[in-house]
């Protein structure tokens, strides 16, 4: 997802903020969510280091990097609640 997704993104749900239709993200929803989504990360890289497999290995660290991608996202949010 690029920056301007994301931006589009918070536009809509600071949209539906307004008008009743969703709740306020906390703190520790975010924390929750970086807890798995670190947790997923572990687990991928182990995965990775088991795997004999060059397909698997790639697709694995495919699904790591998205991961990674997601942690930074959900850091930076938290900054922005913080």
């Amino acid at each position: 997802m690029g920056l301007k997704k994301l931006v589009s993104k918070m536009e809509e749900y600071n949209e539906r903020l307004e008008s009743g239709k969703a709740s306020k993200i906390k703190p520790h929803d975010v924390e929750k969510v970086l807890r798995k989504l670190r947790a997923k990360a572990t687990d991928l890289e182990a995965e990775i280091a088991s795997t004999a497999s060059a397909d698997k290995k790639a697709r694995l660290e495919g699904k790591l990097q998205i991961a990674r991608t997601h942690l930074e996202r959900a850091e930076w949010l938290l900054k922005e609640l913080g």
